[in-house]
């Protein structure tokens, strides 16, 4: 991946530009990750279409810019971006807390998007237990004790089946969180409190859109998931029998066969 900054807005931005084609996807990483989360699924793409990684500002070595970050202002960077960069139209895919920035980019710029993809990601807003556990988490990283989100969370995102055989992952995302600042951290807890309903504006859009979920998730369990594919058939469905949260690393051919047909078709 060659790896750049520009300015997008008045924003730093860090990205990785690959590959080459008439079509361009951008990859939006999760919580506590940054576009190095990608290193190894990127070349699964790359003879094929053009891919752009991104660190969502207030992780990885993007810039933080306030106490607050909202979804829609992660959006307004990424038009910005494709802006410097000269990019009409791309497919944009969001994992976790980047499908949120790509719900939001969508509802603000569905002209500029010829597909979206929600990986292992959700519509839905957060409810109040998840609201309130986003506050314990702000409550921790302010406190000095960010080591309590390393201790539990890379772990968790993998089913448990595949812990032992991805333990160097994991060992990488504990050393992500560490290395993330902790003011990044709290201005994209706060704006994923945020969040508003997505549900409609994805029916509503005329955007094709594409779901890929993991059988054994532990954050959408199979039931959550369920319940928003109902209210959007207009999505196309792809399920990794044997991933967690993290399926484009536990299974990441499947998961990138489901992105090459969804974006070349």
């Amino acid at each position: 991946m060659k790896e750049r900054f520009l300015m997008a807005g008045s924003t730093a931005l860090h990205i990785a530009d690959s590959g080459s084609g008439d079509k361009c996807v951008v990859l939006l990483h999760g919580y506590l990750e940054s576009l190095y989360v990608w290193d190894d699924f990127v070349g699964l793409l790359t003879p094929h279409m053009r891919v752009i990684a991104v660190d969502i500002p207030g992780h990885g070595i993007s810039e933080v810019k306030g106490e607050v970050h909202t979804m829609e202002y992660v959006a307004d960077v990424l038009n910005d971006m494709l802006d410097a960069l000269g990019i009409e139209k791309v497919t944009m895919v969001g994992h976790s807390m980047g499908g949120y920035v790509s719900l939001a980019f969508c509802a603000k710029y569905a002209h500029r998007l010829e597909g979206l993809v929600l990986l292992s990601s959700s519509p839905f807003p957060d409810t109040e237990l998840k609201q309130e556990n986003r506050r314990r988490e702000i409550a921790l990283v302010k406190a000095g004790k960010k080591d309590v989100l390393a201790r539990v969370a890379p772990e968790t995102g993998f089913a448990e089946h595949n812990r032992r055989r991805l333990n160097s992952y994991i060992e990488d995302l504990v050393e992500q969180v560490h290395i993330t600042e902790d003011e990044g951290i709290v201005a994209l807890l706060n704006g994923m409190i945020q969040r508003v309903d997505q549900n409609e504006m994805l029916r509503k859009c005329g955007v094709k859109q594409l779901f890929i979920l993991g059988k054994h998730d532990n954050y959408i369990p199979v039931e959550a998931a369920e319940e928003f594919i109902q209210l959007n058939p207009q999505a196309k469905v792809v399920w990794l029998e044997n991933s967690g949260h993290m399926g484009f690393i536990e299974e990441p051919e499947a998961c990138a066969e489901a992105l090459k047909e969804f974006v070349l078709s």
